[in-house]
């Protein structure tokens, strides 16, 4: 994924965009009647409203039933700063903007401290209560004055094409603001949060500061629909800006067209809209509501038919077996690959560079890891072994961050790691692979190992330099546009580990990397790690077969019951009799035995 590749998707993006508003522009030229003109302005609105929504939904998969309390805001802010101040339009859309954002920073902050379903209760919750708060402030209706003596100060047009106009500007600007987040590092983060956040995490992403990010602008963009809704309307009710409806709205144009693309909000907005309202306006007498009942059926009808929405399903019947979400540019182009990009010099001349003191974990009654200390020199290949519930995989989340320890300490070169998350870890050296891979299925090889390179590199050309020189070490080159979801056991081990090193990591931990592959595919693993281990970086694995461990590492530990049973060389471990006891059995004694 080169500079080159995203400017050329936004640039794409943006003749789009300019030939959507000329099209749309001289159709509203062409239609005479008021209440298709009207119909002609909401539209705009509500695809901004669904640009929104998917600005934070589509990208980070966290749904939210909250976006009516930024719209709201917005409007009610432009429609009181009118009747209060008698500030004009032009200036409370840029204030409602404002507002927005700040409510999304304000909402996010606690909000995502949860993750799934109870987010989306969460969010539900903003617009609810700001309804009933606005009702009880006496804001049942507020009406913004009327300011004939001067229409364009007071944005209260006598010709409705200005409005249609200032809505396309809104949507225009609202489009050209997606494709370029989408296409940036902003876009590619997001996504990994969205397709798995702990990968995310350990690949050095901060998904709370992009979430933040993505609410806040978001927020922002829902703000300045609402406060033109309210220029539009020139009626604002708690209801209206508030309800239900608003946020489901937001959400269903986005899913009927289509999530975590450009134009699946717009397309969403611009067929059900102009649906419900003309057919509101025929049938509401004989059929309240509904408006509802068709959001209803054109939802029903995306889960049964295109369950990732119109777009998608679109671009799947063109190109079979594709499945390429926005922001996704991978590129075989020669990135100048060199292995020296991912060359550790050494900086402690052998000496300890991870220390761990009286390190302690209980989950209730189960003590999974009990007072363990121990330390890791330098450029060491450390394996880490003991039997199934010894504690191994707990003892990696502790030094990854993704539990905190009761007690103890993890000191990595010489700073402690107490409370830091995982991103924090990454971004000082310390990288991870998973006993069952995390790969982010729905991008490209590329793509995935991109993401691990941004905690150290600022440009999209150094990720992609990193990427590509980790992907050349691990033999994957051939292999650089194929989708994860495509890959075999063993290629998604070697691309996870090709995501850890372009982190530029000076330790890497390995959890059981030699799980479910044949004999063949095992020695070629051994091959990458011993290559991965010239570059100077050091190693710690958890792994089962002994036979292989012993081929591969400088020392063990051996946990059993989450203590520390013994360490040394290979050759002390496997013939110490508690070890054989506790982890290799008998038989491993008598094939020893036979050996010798």
């Amino acid at each position: 994924m080169s500079n080159v590749g995203s400017l050329t998707g936004v640039k794409r993006d943006l003749l789009q965009i300019g030939i959507f508003g000329l099209v749309y522009l001289l159709l509203a030229l062409v239609v005479s009647n008021s209440y298709y003109q009207l119909i002609m302005t909401i539209v705009p609105i509500w695809a901004v409203m669904g640009l929104s929504w998917n600005l934070l939904s589509g990208y980070s998969g966290l749904i939210s039933f909250g976006h009516a309390a930024f719209f709201g805001l917005g409007a009610y802010l432009v429609a009181l700063c009118s009747v209060v101040w008698d500030l004009n339009p032009w200036i409370t859309i840029v204030l409602a903007t404002l507002a927005g954002a700040g409510a999304g920073l304000l909402v996010g902050l606690p909000t995502f401290r949860l993750r799934g379903h109870y987010f989306a209760l969460a969010m539900l919750a903003y617009p609810l209560a700001l309804l009933y708060v606005f009702e009880w402030l006496g804001y049942q209706e507020v009406a913004l004055p009327m300011h004939r003596e001067a229409p364009l100060t007071y944005m209260q047009f006598e010709n409705p094409v200005y409005y249609i106009v200032t809505a396309l500007v809104l949507l225009m600007l609202a489009l050209g603001i997606t494709s370029v987040l989408s296409h940036s590092r902003f876009g590619m983060s997001l996504l990994a949060i969205k397709l798995d956040e702990d990968a995310a995490e350990a690949a050095g992403i901060n998904s709370l500061y992009w979430k933040l990010t993505a609410i806040t602008i978001s927020g922002a963009i829902a703000g300045a629909a609402g406060g033109f809704y309210a220029v539009v309307l020139l009626v604002v009710t708690p209801l209206a800006v508030f309800g239900m409806l608003v946020s489901a709205q937001a959400l269903i144009f986005a899913m009927f067209g289509g999530v975590g693309t450009l134009w699946g909000p717009v397309l969403g907005a611009f067929i059900l809209v102009p649906l419900s309202e003309i057919l509101y306006a025929r049938y509401a007498a004989d059929f309240p509501g509904i408006q509802g009942v068709i959001y209803g059926v054109a939802i029903i009808a995306v889960i049964l038919f295109a369950p990732e929405g119109v777009l998608w399903k679109l671009r799947a019947m063109r190109k079979p077996g594709t499945f390429r979400m926005l922001g996704s540019t991978a590129s075989t182009a020669d990135f100048g690959v060199s292995e020296e990009l991912l060359v550790v010099p050494p900086v402690h001349d052998g000496k300890s560079v991870l220390e761990v003191t009286g390190l302690a974990k209980a989950f209730g009654g189960l003590q999974a890891t009990s007072d363990l200390s121990f330390s890791v020199r330098e450029g060491e290949l450390l394996g880490i072994i003991g039997p199934n519930g010894a504690g191994k995989t707990t003892l990696f989340n502790l030094l990854n961050g993704f539990l905190q320890p009761d007690r103890g300490d993890i000191v990595f070169h010489g700073q402690s790691l107490k409370r830091q998350r995982p991103n924090r870890r990454c971004a000082a050296g310390m990288a991870r692979t998973f006993q069952v891979p995390k790969p982010f299925t729905h991008l490209s090889v590329l793509d995935n190992v991109v993401i691990g390179a941004y905690v150290h590199t600022r440009s999209k050309l150094a990720a992609s330099r990193h990427a590509s020189a980790a992907i050349h070490l691990v033999g994957l080159h051939d292999h650089l546009d194929l989708p994860a979801a495509n890959l075999t056991n063993k290629e998604l081990r070697l691309m996870e580990l090709a995501r850890a090193l372009a982190s530029k990591p000076t330790l890497i931990l390995v959890d059981e990397i030699l799980a479910g592959l044949d004999p063949q595919a095992m020695q070629d693993m051994l091959v990458v790690l011993r290559r991965v281990r010239r570059l100077g970086i050091t190693i710690i694995i958890i792994e089962h077969s002994m036979q292989a461990m012993v081929q591969l590492v400088d020392r063990f530990i051996v946990l059993d019951h989450g203590a520390l049973l013994a360490e040394g060389s290979p050759d002390s471990i496997v013939r110490n009799p508690a070890v054989i006891e506790a982890y290799l059995g008998r038989q491993w004694r008598q094939e020893e035995a036979g050996d010798e």
